[in-house]
């Protein structure tokens, strides 16, 4: 390990891995909303929409991320999306992961009682308050784990905006690689960064699922 190397590039490379927070929280946060979206839409009792929805989860899911990103980078101006490459790179993330939230949300859903729904509407609970104080609360729980190990997979996928130069850690560890030919320590640098991501992510996650549990188990 070459300290002075890293002490010389630890500005870029501190900037990078806040450029690449910035990305997975944004891009995280748009996937989350449009997945909830689509698995509430999923509920809707219109077959033509319900198809229309599986189309986009499976197209999203069923094709590579870097596949995606090329074609709404370079390919969106086409059609007059014209992008920046740290809007393309987060606005990619959100639609990437939307299609995996979604279906986390949808087992979610899916792992409420039906006794509870009916026993909602039986006391004359309009559909906004059986979703808002019945379905979420035990869904969010249900969906929490997996909320969360997805939410770890798409910081790792930020990687990936480097190919469109958004100057992310992965592109600043490029950059020292290139200009120092220390491509050991560049890779030893960002695996450390990613970790303390990851085990930051972790620990918030576990700390969500067990208040989400707590809360659950006090109402009555």
């Amino acid at each position: 390990m070459n300290g002075d190397v890293l002490l010389r590039y630890a500005p870029a490379l501190l900037g990078g891995f806040g450029v690449t927070i910035a990305c997975w929280a944004a891009g995280s946060a748009l996937g989350l909303a449009i997945g909830f979206a689509v698995a509430l839409g999923a509920g809707a009792p219109s077959r033509a929409l319900k198809g229309l929805l599986r189309v986009y989860v499976e197209i999203l899911r069923g094709t590579p991320f870097l596949m995606q990103l090329f074609i709404l980078y370079a390919g969106g101006p086409s059609i007059g999306l014209k992008l920046s490459a740290t809007a393309a790179g987060v606005v990619g993330l959100g639609l990437y992961s939307s299609a995996y939230f979604s279906e986390i949300f949808r087992a979610g859903f899916a792992a409420v009682p039906r006794g509870l729904i009916e026993a909602a509407m039986s006391v004359g609970m309009a559909p906004g308050d059986i979703l808002a104080r019945v379905r979420l609360p035990i869904a969010l729980v249900a969906a929490a784990p997996p909320i969360v190990n997805t939410l770890i997979v798409m910081s790792k996928e930020t990687v990936v905006l480097s190919i469109i130069t958004v100057p992310e850690l992965m592109y600043q560890m490029q950059t020292m690689a290139a200009e120092t030919f220390t491509a050991f320590d560049a890779i030893f640098a960002m695996a450390v960064f990613y970790w303390c991501l990851v085990e930051v992510v972790s620990r918030l996650g576990r700390r969500v699922e067990d208040r989400a549990t707590a809360f659950l188990a006090s109402r009555p």
